[in-house]
């Protein structure tokens, strides 16, 4: 893991997928995001909105209804799938039509969103359908680590430092990269270490360090918008690695666009959704 390469522009020019003129939304893939509840539908707007930025094809949210009637003015563009409970507690019937699923902002560690969470993983399994993990969804795997066989291989994880210590133990930062790496080869997933400088590990032994970012992203919501944008590339067609790259250096570079224009004081997690596009456009141009 000493070998770390710079995630920069140069490095994601070679990799960024193009539009084919005679295409339609059905070519760029469908996300499914399981995100927010009755106390936090911010979390879904976040979310959503940064993944419908990404380039795939459809966005669907499935969601409790406060949630939904947040989502729905926020993002007229998201496909609407409604929960009945105050948590979210089942999902759409069936997963085959979607090429990515992201989980875990603002879905609460209910007993019963527990058990939605250890059914997905099975289902996701079973279909072979990568997911995007963060938030409580990493918390609820700290609660039943036996669950992290089940995540579906290519797969992504997202913690900042106090998620990955409830899921791997450790102490100080000699022995934090090398918990990461253990969490990589356990479940063959790619982990990101959010934080200053943010860390994207292979299961190969593979490190990738952001070079864009700054301490105006540690507010509420930055990684909600994060988990949005990374599962919408996965579903758009990216690797995971590919994925986790591009999440990390556009939402950075957004951040530092404003950081530029108002302060690291005096942006928001929303403002940063506003800003993914001139990520895509100091690749493109």
């Amino acid at each position: 893991m000493d070998n770390a390469m710079l995630i920069d522009k140069n490095l994601l020019k070679q990799k960024l997928l193009t539009r084919v003129p005679y295409s339609h939304k059905g070519d760029y893939g469908h996300l499914l995001l399981l995100c927010g509840n009755e106390l936090m539908p911010g979390a879904a707007v976040l979310a959503t909105g940064a993944a419908l930025k990404s380039g795939c094809g459809l966005v669907t949210l499935h969601s409790t209804q406060r949630a939904l009637q947040a989502v729905v003015t926020a993002c007229p563009s998201a496909i609407l799938s409604e929960d009945a409970g105050r948590f979210i507690i089942s999902m759409p019937n069936d997963l085959s039509k979607y090429s990515a699923i992201g989980v875990g902002p603002g879905i609460g560690r209910n007993p019963a969103t527990q058990q939605l969470f250890h059914r997905l993983l099975g289902q996701a399994n079973e279909a072979k359908i990568p997911l995007v993990i963060d938030a409580d969804a990493l918390n609820i795997l700290a609660i039943h680590k036996e669950w992290l066989d089940m995540i579906p291989s290519g797969s992504v994880m997202t913690p900042h430092d106090g998620e990955l210590h409830r899921l791997v133990d450790w102490n100080g930062p000699s022995e934090r990269e090398q918990a990461a790496k253990e969490l990589c080869e356990r479940t063959e997933c790619v982990v990101v270490m959010k934080g200053f400088g943010s860390q994207v590990l292979t299961p190969e032994g593979m490190k990738f360090v952001n070079t864009t970012g700054n301490a105006g992203l540690a507010k509420g919501g930055s990684g909600d918008v994060l988990t949005g944008l990374l599962a919408g590339l996965m579903a758009r067609g990216y690797d995971a690695v590919t994925a986790a790259m591009m999440a990390v250096w556009i939402h950075g570079y957004a951040a530092d666009v404003l950081s530029a224009e108002c302060t690291p004081e005096a942006y928001n997690s929303n403002d940063l959704t506003n800003r993914i596009f001139q990520g895509f456009a100091e690749l493109c141009f």
